[in-house]
């Protein structure tokens, strides 16, 4: 699931991670704070494994229910690259990446689950 990123130039003020509900809390420079799963950011992960190499490529990740976040290393200025407890470790964060994630929810985590249920794919619940 390739997305498309502009430029916003939006700095986090504050990162959480909220373990026990597999929750990432981040909050802007502009006052926004978004409250993004751990799922939700294993599956819209950018990273080759998960978009391919080129337009079409995209897998579709599943069965990433329970999956959250373990060790979140800084990148430059500009990103973090999280680890997964599913040993995902590839996928940087931009900063305008995790805005549009949290800005975008209501939008791309149904588009999410309809893909899934289209693939034929019944989601576990989280443990």
């Amino acid at each position: 699931m390739r997305l498309t990123i502009e430029e916003s130039h939006r700095v986090p003020t504050e990162i959480k991670l909220h373990q026990l509900s597999a929750i990432l809390e981040i909050s802007f420079d502009d006052g926004k704070t978004f409250k993004l799963p751990c799922e939700y950011l294993r599956v819209y992960t950018q990273s080759a494994d998960a978009v391919g190499h080129g337009p079409g490529q995209d897998v579709l990740q599943v069965g990433k229910e329970g999956v959250t976040i373990t060790d979140i290393r800084p990148v430059g200025n500009y990103a973090i690259a999280p680890t997964f407890s599913d040993g995902h470790k590839s996928g940087i964060y931009t900063w305008d990446l995790l805005y549009k994630l949290g800005s975008e929810y209501d939008t791309l985590w149904p588009a999410y689950l309809q893909e899934l249920e289209a693939a034929g794919y019944r989601r576990q619940a989280p443990r």
